[in-house]
């Protein structure tokens, strides 16, 4: 007899969302990837950057095991809830953040920028998007088009319009997906971003292996040769990378 498993609806509710998720984004997935290949090639950098919760996904792609060495996290303390949730929510409305961020934070040629935002409608991520699409930077936008296409246009245009390339999360707008029929809890924001960067790692992978390159890869510290290796990549990023300090 198969016993019922509190909670196993939403269960459902994430897999189906994520299986959504990979398929519309295969092609998109491609097109990322040679991008952020070719930013390896160049001896660039990957710039990450989000306000509010999507801060969870900028933390997603630094410094951690099985992720790339060359990322650079892009923020404001502002921008984060846990110092002041009222005041992040403002810091990310407000115009002109992202100029100031993206000054001290610097673009080079053959950067790349992920920009991550859901609703994807605040000056804050759409500004950072103008900025370095102005600068010659490409721009990925990880957002949600119909939370886009829900929310109200504070930035006058959206960071999707604003992408080179656009990775979808698919996220209804509101976020919440339990229970199905009046969803009001269980935001799927994060764990469909987040799946959506470490699909973008494994084609990454896979191209960088059928074109003889190899990624600065982070590995464990708590693996037998994780501190060794890692000092390594630490030595080449941290000038670049201050917050690897």
């Amino acid at each position: 007899m198969t016993e019922t498993v509190p909670g196993s609806d939403y269960g459902d509710v994430v897999r189906n969302h994520l299986t959504r998720v990979e398929q519309a984004n295969a092609a998109a997935l491609d097109d990322v990837a040679e991008l952020v290949l070719a930013t390896v090639r160049a001896d660039g950098t990957i710039l990450a950057a989000g306000a509010g919760h999507s801060l969870a996904a900028v933390a997603e792609t630094f410094y951690r095991a099985g992720g790339l060495a060359c990322v650079r996290p892009v923020y404001h303390p502002e921008l984060l809830p846990m110092h002041g949730a009222i005041s992040s929510t403002a810091a990310e409305r407000r115009s002109g953040l992202a100029a100031e961020v993206l000054r001290e934070t610097g673009l080079a040629a053959h950067d790349v920028l992920f920009v991550f935002s859901t609703s994807g409608v605040n000056p804050y991520p759409v500004e950072l998007a103008v900025h370095a699409a102005d600068s010659g930077v490409p721009v990925v936008a990880v957002t949600s088009l119909a939370a886009s296409a829900a929310a109200p246009r504070r930035a006058g245009t959206t960071l999707a319009e604003n992408a080179t390339v656009v990775l979808d999360n698919l996220v209804p707008p509101g976020d919440a997906t339990y229970p199905a029929d009046n969803p009001v809890i269980a935001a799927v924001s994060t764990v469909a971003t987040a799946f959506l960067w470490n699909l973008l790692l494994v084609r990454l992978l896979d191209k960088a292996a059928e074109a003889g390159v190899a990624l600065p890869l982070w590995r464990s510290a708590n693996v037998e040769g994780g501190d060794a290796a890692n000092s390594e990549l630490l030595r080449k990023y941290q000038t670049r990378i201050p917050q690897l300090g």
